[in-house]
């Protein structure tokens, strides 16, 4: 059972999202690689998951395995958010208050680090005292779409996996989740085409967080068909695009803030890269680079990403001129 104002929290959102509503609460329910399901069920079967620190691109699913094996386990555990709440002091004083006491059943207790290579460089080496502080009452997780930016010493505390599907095993996953999602619009009453449901996958394979949220997104019209392939990720940055345009920055601010949930950051700004390029006079396009190198490395350090991207867009509004 986890901490009741996590769960709360979660509670509230499993009626909006998706990802959240139909996250796997088993490993035996993930959809993973072979070798890596083995892992992850070994250690619930053995009741041991040691400290980790789970590796691979975004929406792959890192945290969904996280939580599963110790919703599994009945395992009290709380998730931090590394590019929300990684604020040292924020860290050490939620880390001590959960970890410093025991849990309802007496069992090891878990924190899952969510994004942790968005830590900073002054935060991840006061990580390594916590894990040795509070290893005999708790147990750590790490999730990170880029490993190399965690320092060693946290490696070398932790037993590394990176979620990567082997070449001959992509099918078979990909077809895992196409039944999986077809399932979910089935309890969700919305009307489909199985072949744009496979396509939807392929284009965005292996993110399946990126599938689950585009689906959601186009359900409201009640059917998915044909006609959302054409509404590519560009048509979803149509409005934005004309809000940087013509300067409307208000009306820029409120799209963020209502699509905050189903933004990737670690994709969001390539897709700036490529979709408001082409709208720019050609003396622009340098600005534009700079701007979003800018912004895609502190996206790593910033406290709250939302004011990130807007910040991001309000400086491309400013500073580039659209044809």
């Amino acid at each position: 059972t986890t901490m009741s104002f996590f769960a709360n929290d979660i509670n509230k959102r499993e009626h909006s999202l998706w990802v959240e509503k139909y996250r796997p609460k088993t490993i035996s329910d993930c959809i993973l690689p072979g070798q890596l399901k083995d892992i992850f069920q070994k250690f619930v079967d053995d009741r041991n998951v040691p400290n980790l620190l789970l590796a691979g691109r975004a929406g792959i699913g890192k945290t969904t395995v996280a939580r599963a094996m110790l919703e599994e386990l009945d395992s009290d555990y709380y998730i931090l958010n590394g590019s929300i709440d990684g604020n040292i002091d924020t860290l050490r004083t939620r880390i001590k208050d959960f970890a410093s006491t025991v849990s309802f059943n007496g069992d090891r207790k878990y924190v899952i680090l969510d994004e942790a290579d968005y830590l900073t460089a002054a935060t991840q080496p006061a990580l390594r005292n916590f894990i040795e502080e509070y290893s005999k009452n708790c147990g750590f997780i790490f999730t990170c779409n880029f490993p190399k930016k965690i320092i060693e010493p946290l490696h070398s505390r932790c037993s590394v996996i990176e979620f990567k599907i082997p070449a001959k095993e992509k099918q078979d996953i990909a077809s895992q989740f196409h039944k999986r999602a077809c399932n979910i619009l089935d309890k969700e009453g919305v009307e489909y085409d199985k072949k744009v449901v496979a396509q939807l996958i392929l284009n965005h394979f292996p993110d399946w967080r990126k599938v689950l949220n585009e689906l959601q997104k186009y359900a409201s019209q009640g059917k998915i068909d044909i006609g959302i392939l054409s509404a590519s990720t560009e048509k979803q940055y149509e409005d934005l695009i004309d809000f940087l345009k013509n300067k409307k920055f208000e009306s820029m601010r409120s799209w963020v803030g209502k699509n905050r949930d189903m933004i990737d950051t670690v994709s969001f700004y390539r897709d700036m890269y490529d979709f408001i390029a082409p709208k720019l006079k050609s003396n622009s396009i340098p600005n534009l680079v700079l701007i979003i190198a800018d912004y895609q490395y502190k996206a790593a350090f910033v406290a709250d990403q939302e004011i990130n991207i807007v910040a991001c867009l309000t400086q491309i509004m400013v500073d580039c001129e659209f044809v």
